[in-house]
């Protein structure tokens, strides 16, 4: 039995805006909560395959899905090619509707079955379905129209460190998070799991330059040996969206390690954490420089890793 549902949500920015959110995956992970990270697999003019890792009910799950891409008609049509259990088919479409110059209607339709026709699994795909649908229009709504009123608190930054050694052993060390609170002194508490292979839940109490410690929470993807993705879900204070990834480049001389981050700022929270004064420059400044130090001293004991094993 398939099941056919509709959510939608009213924003104020363009429909030609939200269309080009929705079309280009790479913006995913920053818009939308349920998403850690998205590949491109094949790719037409108007077709195009792509690979999803995003969480359900609090899982982490993995799919690839086929897209038609109708710029013209405001419309993304998708399709599971592979569902993950419970799920036995999905498909459906993003619509966008313009409603005045500034302001558009996103409808997002679904359409699945449960393996078995199961009642249970039904449940939880309805639950799932419609949790993550909320969640991705309300995010949606809220970054798109963000993007109109202050760009200045997204932003993205990377650091890289040239090491003589192999990207395999860079990988493994950044890949083997769970023996970090004994290689990185910045680490206070690790906690790693990774029940399907390359996909994984890291969990841990970093120390801060004032002594401080803060916990984090991560979902990571992992591409041996070459990168892996992750997206923050316990933040600090001062964020309201950390994404990432670490690559690992073979370069003539051995490898050019990456840490790449992308941010948006948590602005109610930045007289709280650094003063009535500060402004949201403080706090770009104040992240940036907190994140890059964590990255480049873990990148570092990477290079002394990797370099001790040639």
């Amino acid at each position: 039995m398939t099941k056919e549902v509709e959510h939608e949500i009213t924003v104020h920015a363009p429909a030609a805006e939200v269309y080009r959110l929705i079309a280009e995956v790479e913006n995913w992970p920053r818009i939308f909560p349920p998403t850690i990270h998205v590949d491109h697999l094949d790719r037409g003019e108007n077709e195009e395959r792509i690979r999803i890792w995003a969480t359900a009910n609090g899982e982490a799950k993995s799919w690839s899905s086929r897209r038609t891409l109708d710029p013209e008609g405001l419309r993304v049509a998708f399709r599971q090619e592979v569902s993950t259990p419970p799920v036995a088919a999905m498909g459906g479409a993003w619509i966008i509707e313009p409603l005045s110059r500034t302001e558009s209607r996103i409808r997002l339709l679904h359409d699945y079955r449960a393996v078995d026709d199961d009642p249970d699994g039904l449940k939880w795909i309805d639950e799932a379905v419609d949790r993550n649908s909320r969640s991705e229009l309300a995010a949606l709504k809220t970054n798109v129209e963000r993007a109109y009123a202050d760009g200045d608190v997204t932003f993205s930054f990377e650091d890289t460190v040239e090491i003589n050694g192999s990207a395999k052993d860079v990988y493994d060390f950044i890949n083997e998070a769970n023996l970090w609170s004994e290689r990185l002194p910045h680490v206070a508490r690790v906690e790693l799991t990774e029940d399907t292979p390359g996909l994984q839940t890291l969990e841990m109490d970093t120390r801060a330059k004032d002594g401080s410690t803060h916990t984090t929470k991560s979902y990571r993807v992992c591409f041996p040996d070459y990168k892996i993705a992750y997206k923050q879900v316990t933040l600090p204070a001062l964020m309201t969206l950390h994404t990432g990834y670490w690559t690992f480049r073979e370069t003539g001389t051995g490898v050019a390690a990456s840490s790449q981050h992308t941010v948006v700022l948590n602005t109610a929270n930045i007289a709280r954490i650094l003063g009535e004064n500060a402004t949201v420059a403080d706090a770009r400044e104040y992240v940036q420089g907190a994140l890059s130090t964590n990255s480049r001293a873990t990148l570092g004991h990477a290079k002394d890793y990797a370099e001790a094993k040639r």
